[in-house]
């Protein structure tokens, strides 16, 4: 038995915040929609290249899943091209990010929120800056 490798994450809200987050992460982020079977609960499957690396799904009636919460997920991470136009989108649709570097490699990393204040980082290897 082994782990073969990373699928994908869900993020699960009530619908008006799902509709913003598939708009976040399609024009925001750069991924795409994509095919979804036809589960009986509305949501979305967003791509990354060929793999659906984020699921949407509509939280259930009565099911509460508050945006904002202090828990132990802080952010998830996307292997990306172009960093500058990466960072000209953000300026464009005005969301405040931060930059780091990974020690060692010259990895260049840029920080931010998605509508709900779920943590995002893209990463670019060093010679795409």
């Amino acid at each position: 038995m082994s782990i073969q490798g990373f699928s994908h994450y869900n993020l699960r809200a009530a619908r008006d915040v799902l509709d913003a987050l598939k708009d976040f992460y399609i024009d925001v982020v750069g991924l795409e929609l994509g095919h979804r079977p036809p589960f009986q609960h509305y949501g979305f499957w967003l791509y990354a290249g060929e793999q659906a690396v984020l699921h949407l799904s509509e939280a259930g009636p009565g099911e509460h899943r508050p945006a904002n919460v202090a828990n132990t997920f802080d952010h998830v991470a996307f292997s990306c091209t172009g960093v500058a136009e990466h960072e000209a989108r953000l300026r464009a649709f005005d969301i405040p990010y931060t930059t780091g570097e990974v020690p060692a490699t010259g990895q260049h990393q840029i920080f931010f929120a998605d509508p709900a204040g779920n943590g995002v980082e893209l990463n670019f290897e060093t010679a795409d800056r």
